[in-house]
């Protein structure tokens, strides 16, 4: 199994911050890798229970993830399954996040763990979608 580990910073304090991983109307502004936009969800990461996402890129490619918010613990973490569906909507391989938010000093960290996935070239492929997710976040709290 391999996992990711990717840090940010921010000028705001861990309760805004928290919000912005965990709130459905802020999450939608940088959820997804840039490019993708999101026209079907229910992501609501302010409680425990199922989750999905659908993503579509510019030439109408829909991305399917979905799992189940396993804790929320205002404002320091979040955790949730995940797992991408084929063509046909068959979920594969389950593996786990952990959204963590920390004060700092200047403000507030957030480190995002993703764990339990299958192999080196899976990692690498989320570590690229999550990079440019949080590069949206960046522009919306920067």
């Amino acid at each position: 199994m391999s996992e990711l580990r990717l840090e940010r910073h921010y000028p705001i304090s861990a309760e805004t911050l928290f919000a912005w991983v965990s709130d459905p109307d802020k999450l939608l502004k940088w959820w997804g890798p840039e490019g993708l936009h999101v026209p079907e969800h229910d992501l609501d990461f302010t409680r425990k229970g199922p989750w999905y996402s659908v993503m579509v890129n510019e030439e109408g490619e829909r991305f399917k993830v979905s799992g189940h918010v396993t804790h929320v613990d205002p404002p320091k973490s979040v955790g949730f399954t995940w797992g991408w569906h084929d063509d046909a909507d068959a979920r594969g391989a389950e593996s786990h996040v952990i959204l963590t938010v920390e004060d700092t000093e200047t403000g507030a960290r957030l480190i995002l763990d993703h764990r339990d996935l299958s192999d080196a070239d899976i990692a690498a492929n989320h570590e690229k979608g999550w990079t440019s997710s949080l590069r949206k976040l960046d522009a919306q709290i920067q």
